[in-house]
């Protein structure tokens, strides 16, 4: 049951900062209510059926559309690896991987990526956003192997970068980022040349 206009609020403060309109009818706002909240400046639309309160905390919003739009988002290459300290270059839309033979999400901005299926959830792990939106997030030792294996598109530049600044780190272990790679054969002969260029 929609709850009356004088408790508008009452029903926003339920809600997390980002919320589909499934959610906002969970929490008893009606569609006349989410509508009215958009146009008196509460709530701003971020793609169809998404929206988000205005006193939210500041986020990404660029990620968390596509989070919110894609389950199996996951942040990679040059996004993820300047989120791991790995590379100073900021891209300009989030680079974000799928399974491939998935569709890229209408309305959420991003360099979308597609990986092979089989090998996509290898070192995948997550990031929380903000309370109810999460996104997949490479482990550092993915991000370089993935460099690596798309430095014709990506450039050789982001995966040296990134070894580099990985060799510097304490405790890595070029050993077994070696084993890792081991499921992208393609990607061993460069990743142990640069090894025994930069060790």
């Amino acid at each position: 049951m929609s709850r009356p206009p004088a408790d508008l609020s009452a029903a926003l403060s339920d809600l997390p900062g980002t919320f589909t309109l499934a959610e906002a009818a969970e929490a008893g706002l009606s569609r006349h209510g989410l509508y009215r909240l958009l146009d008196e400046g509460e709530l701003m639309a971020l793609r169809r059926g998404l929206y988000r309160r205005t006193d939210a905390a500041p986020v990404d919003l660029d990620l968390i559309t596509a989070a919110r739009a894609a389950p199996r988002a996951t942040l990679c290459l040059a996004t993820a690896l300047a989120h791991h300290g790995l590379s100073d270059a900021i891209p300009a839309a989030p680079d974000i991987a799928l399974p491939r033979g998935t569709r890229a999400p209408a309305g959420a901005h991003a360099q979308w990526h597609f990986f092979a299926p089989e090998t996509f959830d290898l070192g995948r792990g997550t990031l929380v956003l903000e309370v109810g939106t999460a996104i997949g997030l490479y482990s550092p030792q993915r991000c370089i192997i993935d460099a690596f294996r798309t430095r014709r598109t990506e450039g050789h530049e982001l995966a040296i970068d990134a070894l580099k600044e990985w060799l510097r780190q304490r405790g890595s272990q070029p050993s077994e980022l070696m084993a890792f790679a081991a499921h992208w054969p393609r990607v061993l002969a460069p990743l142990r040349s640069a090894l025994a260029i930069l060790l």
